[in-house]
């Protein structure tokens, strides 16, 4: 059975396109890496850069304005505080994810989905 992104019809989530990966029932942008669980901790520049995709995807603005500038830079700032909070804050009893390792699965990923 076909879900709604492949049949064509409209996506179940309003604002979101075919650039969003279905996963369990939850929708992720493919720009936006996951940064929980992983040994070392995510730095405030991997969390930064999170943040300013999201804010990019939601704004439809990859430069906004001179007009929107301050506004674009607070809402990255304000989402960057945030998922750091967020990620202080969660808990887990599952092991650190290794980077290399989940590299390599998305790497394998995209080779099985693209082609070399």
């Amino acid at each position: 059975m076909l879900g709604p992104t492949q049949s064509g019809a409209e996506h179940p989530i309003p604002g979101t396109t075919s650039s969003a990966i279905q996963r369990g029932g939850r929708t992720v942008c493919r720009n936006i890496k996951t940064l929980y669980n992983f040994e070392p901790p995510a730095t405030d520049a991997e969390i930064r850069a999170a943040s300013e995709q999201f804010v990019k995807k939601i704004s439809g603005f990859s430069r906004p304005s001179a007009a929107n500038r301050e506004a674009y830079e607070r809402a990255i700032d304000d989402v960057a505080r945030a998922s750091a909070t967020l990620l202080g804050s969660l808990e887990t009893t599952a092991s650190p994810r290794n980077r290399e390792v989940e590299a390599a699965k998305a790497h394998a990923r995209a080779v099985r989905r693209f082609g070399r």
